[in-house]
């Protein structure tokens, strides 16, 4: 059967999730007229787009194949306890014209009782405030639907903030957010890693995503992923 399956133009390969809640029409939509809008909004201004995303990593590892004996599978150590996990926030800033840039921030959650496991409206906040110095531009940040993002708190510190314009993005669309293949980059070398705690991972997140900054290409790459582009949009 694989023999004959091979001849007819098939391969094995390993099938992509896709929530069945998924709107499809939406998404078309919203790159037809959202993603227009926010390539068009003042661009003599020279305004960034950011998309924005969070992620979390624990002291488990992701599962990767590796090579083994015949007939004897590999057994990584891993911790069985839960000693905490980070969390990281990253803003992924496209301009025509320019190589993109990636900003994150890292946070540690030490697994105490009652804390926070997850970024705050502030600390979104922060980052926004840190990417609108470095880049010295006004931003049009795009972003999902995460309870944070659409909160009344983040509400009232976005409209404080002339220079930030927020687009969100229609729900279960990952694949139009470039910084989701970021993610799956870092966590694809993450693969079978043992660390010896939280710290130790955190120090090994930033590690790789500091080399992911020094390759526009790769960031490039990333958005091309989305089937998202900077050019103008005919008149």
């Amino acid at each position: 059967m694989s023999l004959l399956l091979h001849h007819m133009g098939f391969s094995p390969q390993m099938p992509a999730h896709r929530p069945i809640e998924r709107d499809d029409e939406a998404v078309v939509t919203w790159r037809r007229e959202a993603w227009r809008r926010a390539k068009s909004q003042r661009p003599s201004v020279g305004r960034w787009i950011c998309f924005e995303d969070e992620a979390g990593h624990t002291l488990r590892p992701p599962k990767a194949r590796t090579w083994a004996p015949r007939g004897r599978t590999p057994v990584i150590p891993v911790s069985g306890r839960g000693s905490g996990r980070i969390s990281v926030a990253g803003l992924f800033c496209v301009r025509p014209g320019r190589r993109p840039h990636l900003l994150y921030r890292v946070k540690v959650h030490r697994a105490r009782k009652g804390g926070r496991r997850s970024f705050a409206e502030t600390d979104y906040a922060a980052l926004l405030d840190a990417a609108h110095q470095y880049l010295k531009a006004e931003i049009v940040v795009i972003r999902d639907n995460l309870n944070t993002h659409i909160s009344t708190a983040m509400r009232r510190l976005v409209t404080g903030r002339d220079w930030l314009h927020v687009i969100r993005l229609p729900a279960y669309a990952p694949d139009l957010n470039p910084t989701e293949d970021v993610w799956s980059h870092v966590k694809r070398s993450l693969g079978n890693l043992a660390v010896t705690g939280v710290d130790h991972l955190a120090a090994i997140v930033r590690n790789r995503l500091k080399r992911i900054q020094y390759r526009p290409g790769l960031l490039a790459g990333f958005l091309a992923q989305t089937g998202l582009t900077l050019d103008p949009e005919p008149p």
